[in-house]
């Protein structure tokens, strides 16, 4: 890369990472805000909250494939100035996201305690996650409309735009959360319940902003037909990709919410240290995660362009950017240990707990950043959406998982060394990761001509 073509990649990244990052890091504030202010109430609260929590990360993996399909052919057609394809493929996508919103909206709404006693054994929990979910169910069914559109936003020129929708939309639920929880001013005081009712208010408001900037002339639309009447040959590109995404992303996702449900077993005191460090992570790794989305939407408008050698060659500056970021990210990991006595809601306990788990965190937002840019952002973004399914699986279901049940239930180790072990995941899987990176399978130009897609 010469001078000009470096500038120029650093603009297109920072241009895409730092609007991705930032909408990130305003919906991970939504977890600190939920933690922070239920940790007022009870410790009891926030452990139940966030295992509740456990029901839409669930629901977000089947989202996150429906988006990740979208996002691969609406960055390739992007790149040849298709918006015909892009309309018919965010028909697709809306499709097969509302339909896997229902059973997690119904789910949520109507067996509540049904689904909290998969993540806790404790009663308080159980009951105080169940109301959780019964207001905020209704949310799983707005987020599969809007971020399907933003989804599309984003692959389209317009991720500053998206960011702030995401992130007003953040800072709406913010604010409400204080004044729902604790009841200020008019406000009644509705603790668990309210934290519950402002993500379900925010929600619609970004999905209302959402449509609002569909209508506008010049913007991709959702046209009915596009949902009901699918391109045979678009729809069958889509779920070719999209399948293995799917199939990744379930298994470990399963595997991830295997790891809270061990931890939730174990105790509210480890169910509360658990649910502080994953919110650290993910405060932390928003950087790294505006980098892994960014990664595919770069390579994959240079592959439907056709320019598959510096799809490569931005492949690979990623990839270096990601270590870099994630090295980063442990730093500043280790850098909250000392403020640790500050959670003063947690108990004794609990505060040890945290200490050695964002001690573990410390290495594994590494091998996250490194492993979510490539697997999740450059592989997909040429059709390469196996290796992560192979991987994934293999890794957590044949590894991580059954040595943590063992450890926790069997064993019984320590709640510490526990934590430890179903968090080498990602540490484990970077050799096999590299070495799939290098043979290249993933340059590849997806995109068919109108005529094509109109067969």
């Amino acid at each position: 890369m010469d001078t000009i073509e470096k500038k120029e990649f650093y603009r297109k990244l920072k241009s895409l990472a730092i609007p991705m990052a930032f909408q990130q890091l305003m919906t991970a504030l939504v977890g600190v805000s939920d933690a922070l202010m239920l940790g007022f109430i009870s410790q009891d609260a926030l452990s139940a909250v966030s295992l509740a929590g456990q029901v839409q990360f669930v629901y977000s993996l089947f989202l996150f494939s429906a988006m990740a399909g979208v996002s691969i052919f609406s960055a390739q057609y992007w790149g040849i100035g298709d918006t015909e394809s892009i309309e018919k493929i965010l028909g697709i996508g809306l499709k097969v996201s509302v339909l896997l919103s229902l059973p997690f909206t119904v789910g949520a709404i109507f067996f509540p305690q049904v689904l909290m006693k998969a993540f806790a054994s404790e009663q308080v929990l159980i009951e105080g996650g169940a109301e959780y979910l019964r207001t905020v169910g209704i949310s799983y069914l707005l987020l599969s409309i809007s971020q399907i559109y933003l989804c599309i936003m984003k692959n389209c020129g317009q991720a500053l735009k998206c960011a702030v929708i995401s992130s007003t939309s953040v800072v709406v639920n913010i604010i409400l959360n204080a004044m729902l929880i604790f009841g200020v001013g008019l406000f009644p005081k509705m603790e668990i319940r309210g934290a519950a009712l402002a993500t379900v208010i925010s929600k619609v408001i970004e999905l209302v902003w959402t449509l609002c900037v569909m209508v506008r002339s010049g913007s991709v639309k959702i046209k009915l037909n596009n949902i009901f009447y699918c391109d045979k040959t678009l729809q069958g590109d889509f779920w070719k990709y999209t399948a293995p995404i799917l199939g990744g992303e379930i298994g470990w996702g399963g595997g991830f919410t295997m790891y809270s449900v061990i931890m939730g077993h174990l105790g509210s005191d480890a169910a509360a240290a658990n649910s502080i460090a994953n919110i650290a992570k993910n405060l932390i790794i928003c950087f790294c995660t505006g980098i892994a989305n960014a990664s595919g939407v770069m390579t994959g408008r240079l592959l439907g362009m056709g320019e598959l050698e510096k799809a490569k060659e931005y492949g690979g500056k990623i990839t270096k950017i990601a270590i870099l970021s994630g090295i980063a990210s442990g730093i500043i990991v280790l850098c909250i240990i000392p403020f640790i006595p500050m959670f003063g809601s947690l108990s004794v306990t609990a505060q040890g707990y945290l200490k050695t788990m964002l001690l573990v965190s410390s290495y594994y937002v590494v091998g996250k950043s490194v492993n979510m840019t490539v697997i999740s952002g450059i592989f997909p973004s040429g059709g390469d959406s196996k290796f992560g399914l192979v991987c994934d699986t293999i890794t957590m279901w044949c590894v991580t998982v059954p040595i943590g049940l063992i450890s926790a239930f069997l064993l019984k180790l320590p709640v510490e060394t526990v934590y430890i072990i179903i968090n080498i995941d990602e540490i484990v899987k970077l050799p096999a990761v590299y070495m799939h990176y290098k043979k290249y399978r993933w340059v590849h130009n997806l995109t068919r001509t109108s005529a094509e897609n109109s067969k």
